[in-house]
């Protein structure tokens, strides 16, 4: 997505305050995330060298992210790929963790919106050790901003599930 489409809101966003179109972004920016994790399992069983079905149980039993990822790095660090398609795969898992923080943030988020001025806040739920206190409650408004960089997350994310399925084919990897 260009600079100048990141502002154009979708048709289902028109005429909906900042709030909604959060919400709205928000349910599509979880879709497009899990729809795109979720190719996780095909790199898995590809690399690993198993069916797709043991590659569903090694993905479910890995419960986060982090160590989806960690996986698919290592097995294709592991050897047995050609240099190209080692760039490939860790180029891809790059950006999913580029992407990681702001889904996070959204998604674990309590949101505060104030009826009298119609503005919305998110509130970070996590709390951040430091070496003498404790910080929690990170609050940042839900400005046009915010709202353009979830949509360009989102378009993010329908690039690299592309990029992911290409490769995943060009492999022959199980699906």
């Amino acid at each position: 997505m260009t600079t100048g489409e990141a502002s154009t809101s979708t048709s289902a966003e028109a005429g909906l305050s900042p709030f909604d179109q959060l919400l709205l972004l928000v349910g599509r920016m979880n879709y497009s995330w899990t729809n795109t994790e979720s190719l996780l399992i095909h790199l898995i069983a590809g690399l690993a060298g198993t069916t797709k079905q043991s590659a569903v149980i090694i993905y479910l039993t890995l419960n986060t992210t982090r160590a989806r990822l960690d996986l698919v790095e290592r097995l294709a660090k592991s050897g047995g790929i050609t240099d190209a398609t080692r760039s490939r795969i860790l180029a891809a898992t790059a950006q999913i963790r580029k992407h990681q923080s702001l889904r996070n943030r959204y998604s674990h988020s309590i949101y505060s919106f104030d009826t009298e001025t119609g503005t919305a806040r998110t509130i970070t739920m996590r709390i951040a050790d430091r070496k003498n206190a404790l910080k929690m409650g990170q609050s940042d408004a839900i400005d046009a901003s915010a709202l353009d960089r979830i949509r360009d997350t989102i378009e993010a994310l329908k690039q690299l599930n592309r990029e992911i399925w290409a490769l995943v084919v060009e492999e022959g990897y199980p699906v």
